[in-house]
């Protein structure tokens, strides 16, 4: 298994009280997949009347469980349903032996549990290449069947983990028309995180009563303004995965598009997946420092995230960072290879409240000392702005430490 050197030291001090959510049961034990001496699957059971929406990597070598949630996603628009999900190897560039892997637990989970195998959603995350032990999973189903438990979403949220320091979770509550409506969710990621859909695992479930393409739209526009947004190491995984399932069990009324408690809810569910996507960032494989990118005045929204992503992703500005040297000269040179439209004499560049420079020079009132002082928070804000139009974008990331390289260089030892 992979040798965890580094500690986050942007961790949060806990895990959070999760609310639970009627309609879903969740389950984590030990199978072997493997890790030694600790969860590594876990199972959440999902109510007659449920939907289910979710987004996918856009990688080329998607892995076997995605392309099979991907193909079964938009199936059936409501009933019971189970997620099912593995840490330690990711099923992925493992040929038909991977498909096959997926359709025998699928079927095993649907008979444990009375389900049809097109609503058994999996997920598989770890080392790629490797063929998946899958019957050391299918072992495990009665025993996860008896560990099922409405309360069981923090050892869920631990069974995924990988090279993650600490498990995620984050909820909300949104106040509709009839009552509140609730959501909780957790997801894992550390590294290989970029922006291209989802950038981790993330599951998250919903008491709301609503329709599948409902969810589905509100799902994929706040997965553009979170997931879509962060990066650790500018690598796209070939097994991210956010799926979001409603059991229709709250009280409130059905919620309906263009309504207020479709805006409520909608705000509610893009505060849980933005919370989520932090949470990825800041326990980056090796990170010290959270970084916020915030760029205006593109000539358009497109030019102002490839400004952001250049920024975001380079390993000169990320080291800089970790080295807490405000080294301005490498953002310079991260808008300028972005392929954005700039104007070296039109770019203002700031850290948190600081002018660092403006009008093609170094500003006036800078010093060093004050850029140097600002480099040593853990969190952190560069803002650019292109003076070009009304373009922005945000993005968040974090530096590039020695811990990186120490993770990634034991990961499959």
């Amino acid at each position: 298994m992979a040798k965890i050197t580094h500690v986050s030291p942007l961790a949060p001090e806990r895990f959070p009280d999760l609310p639970a959510i009627d309609g879903v049961r969740f389950a984590a034990v030990e199978a072997g997949v493997r890790y030694a001496g600790r969860v590594d699957v876990m199972l959440a059971e999902l109510c007659e009347g449920s939907v289910v929406a979710g987004t996918f990597t856009r990688s080329a070598t998607r892995s076997a469980p995605v392309l099979d949630c991907q193909a079964k996603i938009e199936g059936a628009a409501t009933g019971r349903a189970a997620i099912l999900v593995n840490a330690g190897n990711s099923n992925a560039f493992t040929g038909a032996g991977g498909v096959t892997a997926v359709q025998e637990i699928c079927k095993a989970t649907g008979a444990e549990l009375d389900i049809a195998p097109e609503r058994i959603f999996t997920s598989s995350t770890g080392v790629i290449g490797e063929p998946l032990k899958w019957q050391r999973i299918t072992a495990a189903l009665t025993r996860l069947k008896e560990a099922l438990d409405p309360q069981g979403i923090e050892p869920a949220a631990r069974a995924i983990m990988t090279t993650d320091t600490f498990p995620k979770g984050a909820s909300a509550v949104a106040e509709c028309d009839g009552g509140p409506v609730t959501i909780a969710g957790f997801a894992k990621g550390s590294g290989m995180i970029a922006p291209d859909m989802a950038t981790m695992l993330v599951y998250i479930f919903t008491d709301a009563r609503i329709s599948r393409p409902l969810l589905q739209e509100m799902v994929s526009t706040a997965t553009d303004s979170t997931f879509n947004c962060i990066t650790v190491d500018s690598d796209t995984s070939t097994s991210d995965t956010l799926l979001v399932a409603a059991t229709g069990r709250s009280k409130a009324a059905e919620i309906t598009a263009g309504t207020p408690s479709a805006k409520a809810f909608s705000e509610a569910l893009h505060g849980v997946m933005l919370d989520l996507a932090h949470q990825v960032v800041r326990d980056g494989e090796g990170a010290t420092k959270f970084v916020e990118v915030r760029v205006t005045g593109a000539a358009s929204d497109d030019d102002a995230r490839k400004v952001a992503s250049s920024i975001a992703n380079s390993p000169l500005v990320k080291t800089a960072i970790a080295g807490e040297d405000p080294n301005w000269g490498r953002i310079v040179m991260a808008v300028g290879k972005s392929g954005a439209k700039a104007d070296r004499d039109l770019l203002s560049i700031s850290f948190g409240e600081i002018l660092v420079a403006e009008n093609g020079w170094v500003a006036p009132g800078y010093t060093e000392d004050a850029g140097a002082e600002y480099m040593k928070r853990p969190e952190l804000l560069i803002s650019v702005g292109l003076g070009l139009g009304d373009g922005a974008a945000t993005m968040w990331t974090c530096d590039l430490t020695h811990g990186y390289i120490s993770i990634n260089a034991d990961y499959r030892s």
